[in-house]
Order: structure tokens, then sequence, then C-alpha cells
């Protein structure tokens, strides 16, 4: 097995007596993200969609929330799950307002042309755009289409709306034309930012509880924003990415909820430009009753965080485990030898010495006299998942000097 030790090049740049100084290349952080999910029908639980259907003379408005601000952004789009190259005519960032209706646009450039065309099974970062941000501030990013794209890479539990128009609305400021509206993020899945005053950052990684499922829709309420929060107030904040996908798996794929957690890391967070830290809470969909015939032991579900714990050190990331909730009032999720599993993975994350720091939030959103449920403060309602105060408790609950 390889050594967990970090390779940290060292250059040294000497300058001779009359050389010209260096020009300095700007350090970019990820300041927002999402992680990317192939087509996939809606359900009556997982909700609509436009992720087969796709998109045709259409210009699409996406809003999200940075963390981290700075002095240049540029974006980055993905057709990592298509079939067939996608062609963006146009792109635009500006700050958002409200629903659809944003400041003045600046245009979005690729190779210092207006439109993209991304081939199947890969990714496109833009070409930086000067647009100050701030800590929080809110950006919409607009999408071109003409020709027909296809099926769309995507992220389904946005947490909040994206907006579209018929035909050609790229810089338009009004959001009157913008008259359907949905809860998915598309071709979307990174923001980064250069200039600001940290050029570091920390991953979210798991499942529909990093995702935010149960939080209000549009208050940026998951426990990621939460913490952007919490770290947005300090002199040097540190951006957060949050690569959580609903109803997720970290060992098996799944046609609904997405390639596999084990498979993902990589370009999820470890390809993430500035990122330094990753917190890691993942397997309640593995072991959960309703995974059935994938369902997990607890020895798998270990081996699983293993790798993903190994693969972060070989980065030179700090590695943050934290504990699985509680799901005793999910007749889908619970059993008894779910909850056998969960407590057998909980009792190793919190002993087994494996990650560099633990976040218990079991401990936090656990009934005192039912350790095995959630308590109805933090209860969404379908015994799984948090409401907004919630993921407030496990936002709280980070060190923050652990990061």
């Amino acid at each position: 097995m390889p050594t967990l030790k970090t390779l940290i090049p060292a250059a040294v740049l000497a300058l001779g007596a009359g050389a010209a100084p260096a020009v300095a290349t700007p350090t970019w952080a990820t300041t927002w993200g999402t992680a990317a999910q192939w087509a996939t029908p809606g359900t009556s639980y997982y909700g609509p969609n436009r992720s087969e259907e796709g998109f045709a003379n259409q210009t699409l408005r996406q809003i999200v929330r940075l963390s981290t601000g700075g002095t240049a952004v540029r974006v980055k789009l993905s057709n990592v799950y298509g079939k067939t190259p996608l062609t963006i005519d146009a792109a635009a960032a500006a700050k958002s307002l409200k629903g659809a209706a944003t400041g003045a646009a600046s245009p979005l450039t690729f190779g210092g042309r207006p439109g993209v065309v991304i081939p199947p099974g890969r990714e496109q970062l833009s070409d930086p755009v000067r647009l100050r941000v701030r800590n929080l501030d809110t950006l919409a990013i607009t999408l071109r289409f003409t020709q027909p794209t296809g099926p769309a890479t995507f992220h389904h539990f946005a947490q909040t709306s994206s907006y579209l128009a018929k035909g050609d609305h790229l810089t338009d400021p009004s959001p009157a034309a913008f008259t359907s509206a949905g809860n998915s993020w598309y071709y979307l899945t990174g923001v980064q930012v250069s200039g600001g005053t940290r050029d570091a950052g920390v991953a979210l990684f798991g499942d529909s509880l990093t995702d935010g499922v149960g939080s209000t829709i549009g208050a940026d309420n998951r426990y990621p924003d939460q913490l952007a929060e919490r770290l947005a107030a300090r002199p040097r904040p540190l951006g957060v990415v949050n690569v959580g996908i609903g109803g997720n798996r970290l060992l098996t794929d799944s046609p609904e909820y997405g390639q596999n957690g084990l498979a993902r890391f990589q370009r999820d967070v470890l390809e993430r430009p500035g990122v330094r830290t990753v917190i890691i809470m993942d397997g309640v969909n593995d072991l959960a009753e309703w995974n059935k015939p994938h369902q997990a032991t607890g020895s798998q579900i270990i081996a699983g965080h293993l790798r993903l714990i190994h693969a972060a050190r070989a980065r030179g990331l700090k590695v943050i485990g934290a504990t699985i909730m509680p799901m005793k009032g999910s007749d889908l999720a619970y059993s008894p030898a779910a909850e056998a599993v969960r407590d057998q993975v909980n009792q190793w994350i919190r002993g087994g010495g494996a990650y560099d720091h633990v976040a218990d939030f079991d401990a936090v959103v656990r009934q005192p006299a039912d350790t095995d449920s959630l308590r109805p403060e933090y209860d969404s309602g379908d015994g799984i998942h948090l409401n907004d105060a919630g993921y407030d408790a496990i936002a709280q609950a980070v060190d923050l000097d652990a990061l």
C-alpha cells in the first residue's frame, strides 16, 4: 500500500541581478461547487427534473451562493455524463438580485470565444472574468442553448430555484422572460475565485444530509451553507464546497442517485482547487433497509471510508470523519440490522483513530432517551433528514480550528 505521505514540491525561483521579476500567476480557490449526476427521470419522491429532456432554444439562469469573495471569477461546466458533445452558445455571470433578476452581466468566454463545445465525459473552465464578489454573495450563471443538448449532466437537489426562458435572454436583467422554474442545477459544477483573502477551503462529502434535503428551499440553510457563514465571519475565511448527493451510496452506483462515492471522490474533492480539508459523512444509504440487495456490512463501509482517507491523505488533505446520524423514524431506512451496522461504523469513526478529527453529528442530534432517533426539534418530518435547525446544529458542532 502506498505510504500516506504528502509530497510537496519545493520550487525556488532565483532572480539574478537585473533579471525581470516573475509575473505572479493567480491562485484559484473553489468558492462554490456541486457534484454531477447522470440524467435520470423524475419520480414521485425524487421530484421532476429536465435532465433527460435537456434544453433547446432556451436560456437557463442558475443561482448559487458563494462562500468566499475575490476579484475575479471563473466557472466550471460539465458534460461528464453526456453521450454527445454539449454546445453552449454563450454564458454570463452577474450578481443575483431577487428570483431571476440580476445586476449587469459579465459575458464569459472560453479560450477567448463566447461559446464552447464540451466533448462527452469532459468538463470545461471558463476564462477568468473581472468581477468583484464578497463572502456569501449570490451569483447568477446564465447559459444560452440554441441546438438541442440531449440528456444533461445535472445535480438534482439544488434546494434553490433555477429559471428558464424561451429564446435568448443571456444578459437580460429582468426576470420577466424566465417563466419556468425548477429545483436542480444543470451542467454547472463549480465557481472559482482569485484575489480573495484565503486561497483554501473545505469540501463536504456525502449524501442527502450533506446535500441539504429537508432544508428550506431557497434559504441557504444546508449545513455547508451554515458552516460557510461561520467561516465568513473570520478574518481569513475558508471556501466551502458542498459535494453531497441526495440518495448517493458510498460503495455502489444508483440509477437515480448517481455514481458511487468511491468513484466520484477524485473529481468531486481531490481535483477542486484550494481544497485542503474534507469532511466525510457517508454510509447511511449503504446500510439502510431500502438498499437491498446492496445493503452493506459495517466492515464494508469502514473499508470504503479507509479508501477515501488514503486518497485524501495522498493529496495532502486533512480528513475529518462525521458520524452517521439517527434514522429510527424512517420506515424505509431503519431496521434493527441496519442500526447495528450504524453503531459499528460510528464506534469505529469515533475510536478507530483513522481520521484526523471527528465531528460527532450523531451525538448532537439524537434523543438522549432514545439514541436511535432524531430530536423532534431537528427532524424535517421523515425521521432521517434534518430541518434548518438541525443543519445549523451540526454546522455549529464543527470545530473551526480543526479545518
